[in-house]
């Protein structure tokens, strides 16, 4: 497998000499592999969200149970573990790039898979292969554009890839609406009827090929990570990669940086779980587990099923979750303004904070049997503060707190973290709702949103505006100064 895997990366290198004779350079080149990068976020959203709009035909089809609906929901997300535990690896060994394409792949096998699915154990395991490709795109895709950015950017350039994630919700919730008015109003006569009309859902799950293939043609034009290769001993072509992004001045500023630093690192795991290392490893793997206990991930699973419940007609329920989504991609764009100003840590804070809040209301709406308006409305709150805070906070912070030669793996951990929380949080919502109800569910998601709160103000650091050199040489000098104190106490 992985002798396949590395002949595409090289052929992606290859193909991106040919497909681009007029070498591109500054900004530009940036924006192109950010946006490359971009579209695995994009896959990433549109394949968290667009079960939302098959979710009630799969079950009145299958007579799912509960339970069967948790593991069809949260499928994806196990593949997603599988998929972000090895990911770390692959990119170490083989390279940023390499991943990304692999990823890709594996969309486009998933959504074809899911539009001919006979059974929900079909369904089951398509999702488990998608799973797998969001797993490698969400570890890679974010740590790809960190790698790339010049550091007074590198905040707002990793928020595009949560931006991104945010416009493919956006578009799955905006396609499932399209798919199910074609549905309702359109005969075509042949066998499209089957797969647009009788099964919609079909055409839901299996629309997801169309930007995977776009995601695997754009990365034929872009360049493996600079900081990757010379961390394998390819430092002329990473530095110019660097010269193409940064010029040529500022590249061999940062070349000679990367180089030295990587010299006192020895790449290993043991690296990783070190003293000087203790509270990144804290952070990537507590904080985005905490992040998905906020509940995000079934608001996007469920959002048309939880607007039903709350007595919105179908119709009404797939856009309502659509305006939910867009509320989400603009105040991510909020986030991606104000993230290098405001800094990483007040806006965590914020964000926890502010569900807590908007989580009780919530809960508090749903229980007490209130108005539809105030729902949308809490809602809409709710999105908006997540979007703007934990939504590219904690992509960002993960991303830039550990060291190159092991960022790989150790970014693998905190995803690995994330989508642990993710599926435990899908996977229990269908019990919790029949069981407690969907009210004291979101006031729960609230509740733990509290110990958060404080987790964020004691551990987080501040790390706008410095190079990931410099974050890690903090990391040592704090670890240097807690071992010079405790010698001192014992002496």
């Amino acid at each position: 497998m992985f002798d396949c895997l590395q002949f595409c990366y090289f052929n992606l290198n290859d193909s991106s000499k040919m497909i681009m004779p007029m070498k591109i350079s500054g900004s530009t080149y940036l924006i192109l592999i950010c946006l490359t990068a971009g579209l695995g976020g994009f896959l990433f959203g549109f394949d968290t969200a667009v079960i939302s709009g098959g979710i009630n035909f799969l079950r009145t089809q299958f007579q799912l149970s509960a339970a069967m609906e948790g593991w069809i929901m949260s499928s994806a997300l196990l593949g997603c573990v599988s998929g972000a535990a090895i990911a770390g690896w692959m990119a170490d060994r083989f390279g940023r790039k390499m991943v990304l394409a692999a990823s890709a792949w594996l969309f486009i096998i998933s959504a074809i898979y899911c539009a001919v699915a006979i059974t929900p154990t079909h369904l089951v395991i398509a999702r488990l292969i998608g799973g797998v490709g969001v797993g490698f795109a969400a570890m890679v895709a974010p740590m790809f554009i960190s790698e790339m950015a010049p550091a007074h950017l590198r905040g707002r350039l990793v928020s595009l890839y949560q931006l991104s994630i945010t416009l493919g919700i956006l578009c799955s919730y905006l396609s499932n609406a399209w798919l199910l008015n074609i549905a309702g109003s359109t005969r075509f006569g042949n066998w499209m009827d089957f797969y647009f009309v009788d099964e919609v859902w079909r055409a839901m799950l299996g629309s997801n090929a169309i930007p995977a293939i776009l995601f695997y043609l754009m990365l034929l034009l872009v360049p493996e990570s600079p900081r990757w290769l010379i961390a394998k001993g390819k430092n002329q072509q990473g530095l110019d990669i660097l010269s193409r992004i940064n010029g040529p001045e500022k590249a061999q500023i940062e070349s000679e940086e990367i180089i030295a630093t990587l010299k006192e690192e020895n790449g290993s795991f043991n690296e990783l779980f070190s003293k000087k290392f203790r509270i990144a490893l804290l952070i990537g793997l507590v904080l985005p587990f905490l992040s998905q206990l906020s509940g995000i991930t079934t608001v996007m699973y469920y959002a048309p099923a939880i607007f039903e419940k709350a007595g919105f007609q179908a119709s009404s329920a797939m856009g309502t979750a659509a305006l939910i989504g867009f509320f989400n991609m603009i105040f991510t764009v909020v986030a991606i303004w104000k993230i290098d100003v405001w800094g990483r840590k007040p806006l965590l804070i914020a964000g926890f904070g502010g569900l807590s809040i908007a989580l009780l209301a919530i809960g508090g709406l749903f229980s007490g049997g209130q108005g539809t308006i105030l729902l949308v409305a809490a809602f809409i709150f709710y999105i908006a503060v997540f979007a703007a805070t934990l939504g590219p906070g904690v992509w960002v912070v993960i991303a830039e707190i550990y060291p190159t030669s092991i960022r790989g793996r150790a970014m693998s951990l905190a995803t690995l973290s994330l989508f642990l929380g993710s599926t435990f949080v899908t996977q229990t919502y269908p019990l919790l709702r029949e069981s407690i109800g969907i009210g004291m569910t979101f006031m729960l998601y609230g509740l733990v949103m509290i110990p958060a709160l404080f987790f964020v103000i004691k551990y987080i650091p501040e790390t706008k505006g410095r190079t990931l050199e410099e974050i890690e040489h903090n990391w040592k000098e704090k670890a240097h100064q807690k071992e010079e104190k405790t010698y001192l106490t014992t002496t």
